[in-house]
């Protein structure tokens, strides 16, 4: 698949996202381009501002199966893999499959499962496969994991380490809708009769891989790259910062750059497209020193501060 087809096809699978998630482009625009990029993405929010929608539609618009695991304190690992299953018939195990073997897994309040079944998932995400019982099972190709969080309820959860966050390659806040786009949600609800959302399907799994292969081949020039590593670099000299960005850090920015520049219709990378991805790249890598903790300073700052202060290179093919 060449470049302007994906570019296409992009802008198809946020249109047709975009009827049942009113007024999201711009997180849809990033939620996309996380996909694209062969990464996953942590969704934290408040309730009901359409986190689980999104993805939901987000699967049925590339064509990818979908599965929901809600994380409660109580689900194990054995849930989200399977397991073993004696068959009287045969006499034998049988492996039956969990909920991970999916296209597309929405890991539903991901903070309030204990860190056991936490790793069980975050290890998933980087091997592609799961091992029950000393056997390998791979996973699903494409495979996407999409995981909410409550940032409001702390009470009985299981907040991820800074380790475990570095492995989602973003994190997304959707934040609430205007009153307009709000009442759009009212009258389209009253003017669908129902519930649920009808929405097509504008790709499969095989065009999925074909786009993300695309993907590869956008043009990155060096002062583009540099950029990238300067900006996670300087979150490691910041004075108010405890932890900065890894090097996964500055891939992460490289990489979701390439598929937010596609997806603006460009076959190569300016350093807007890598500001634009900056924040949901950067902030939950970015730990403040907890002297600061009761201050206003948030790594959302820091980020900011830090986009402002690196010099920006001449944007161009």
């Amino acid at each position: 698949m060449d470049l302007p087809t994906t570019s296409r096809l992009g802008g198809e699978i946020l249109d047709e996202v975009e009827r049942a998630v009113v007024g999201k482009r711009d997180a849809l625009t990033l939620l996309l381009a996380g996909v694209l990029a062969g990464g996953h993405v942590l969704l934290e929010d408040f309730p009901g501002l359409g986190k689980t929608l999104a993805a939901r539609s987000l699967a049925t618009a590339l064509g990818l199966d979908f599965k929901r695991a809600q994380f409660t304190p109580d689900l194990l690992p054995a849930d989200l893999t399977g397991s073993f299953v004696f068959d009287q018939r045969t006499a034998t195990f049988e492996f039956r499959h969990g909920p991970i073997f999916a296209g597309l897994l929405l890991a539903d309040e991901i903070n309030r499962t204990p860190p056991k079944t936490q790793a069980a998932l975050l290890e998933a995400m980087q091997e592609h496969q799961v091992t029950v019982e000393g056997r390998t099972f791979p996973l699903p190709k494409p495979f996407h994991v999409l995981a909410t969080a409550n940032p409001i309820e702390y009470e009985g959860t299981y907040p991820l380490p800074e380790a475990q966050l570095d492995r989602f390659l973003m994190r997304l806040e959707f934040g609430y809708p205007s009153p307009t786009e709000e009442w759009q949600v009212l009258t389209a609800r009253m003017g669908r009769r129902t519930e649920e959302h009808s929405l097509r399907a504008v790709t499969d799994p095989t065009g999925l891989l074909a786009m993300q292969q695309a993907i590869e081949t956008v043009t990155v020039d060096d002062s583009v790259s540099q950029y990238c590593v300067r900006l996670a670099g300087s979150t490691r000299r910041h004075a108010q910062v405890l932890v900065g960005a890894s090097p996964r850090g500055s891939l992460a920015l490289l990489l979701c750059s390439r598929a937010y520049a596609v997806l603006a219709g460009r076959d190569y990378v300016t350093p807007e497209d890598v500001k634009a991805v900056a924040h949901p790249v950067l902030d939950h890598r970015v730990s403040v020193r907890p002297e600061l903790w009761a201050s206003d300073i948030t790594a959302s700052a820091i980020v900011e501060d830090i986009l402002r202060s690196v010099p920006t290179p001449a944007s161009g093919p």
